[in-house]
């Protein structure tokens, strides 16, 4: 995991300062993306290190601790660098998706949350169907959980978080990544 700071509020649209664009905001004139670290900048990105990637565990760390816009921001920036288009793309265009889906939650736009909530399934469940279910076991098994994750939200929304604040919320279930503790293979 990182060993970066949390930032010190969520970005909430239309509650709190954007975080980039705001003098006030929590990343404001630092790099556009609050997701880059040098060090990760230059790690490959692949299927067979997806999981590993620093970048990558800080966008579960975000979303693990309820900061999905900022999440959100981290896993746009790998699918920036895994071309926009494809399977790894797609895959992590899904992980965009839900954690758009959170951002929705915590604006308590329900329609917003069910739209994200709706195509992060969809992408989710193509993944799990796609050529590499089964080549790269981790990658497998966590498409399975994340897509049956994806199904269970949409089929029944969280509650909204009372909290408005800009204070974090983990509102949706944590995702089931660590490097510290590997999956079960479970179907």
């Amino acid at each position: 995991m990182s060993d970066r700071p949390l930032p010190p509020y969520t970005h909430i649209p239309g509650v709190t300062p954007h975080p980039i664009s705001d003098p006030a905001g929590h990343s404001y004139g630092l790099h556009p993306s609050i997701a880059v670290d040098t060090a990760a900048a230059d790690a490959p990105l692949i299927w067979e290190n997806l999981i590993e990637h620093p970048e990558f565990q800080w966008a579960v760390t975000l979303f693990n601790a309820g900061y999905y816009w900022e999440s959100h921001e981290a896993w746009e920036s790998l699918w920036h660098q895994a071309g926009r288009t494809g399977l790894l793309a797609d895959y992590l265009k899904g992980l965009i998706k839900l954690a758009a889906a959170g951002v929705k939650l915590r604006e308590h736009n329900l329609a917003g949350f069910e739209r994200h909530a709706r195509r992060a399934q969809e992408l989710l469940m193509e993944s799990r169907m796609s050529s590499f279910d089964g080549e790269i076991p981790r990658v497998s098994i966590f498409a399975r959980k994340l897509s049956s994750l994806a199904t269970h939200l949409v089929r029944q929304p969280p509650q909204l978080p009372d909290d408005r604040t800009g204070r974090p919320v983990a509102a949706l279930p944590r995702l089931p990544w660590s490097t510290v503790d590997p999956p079960e293979n479970e179907d």
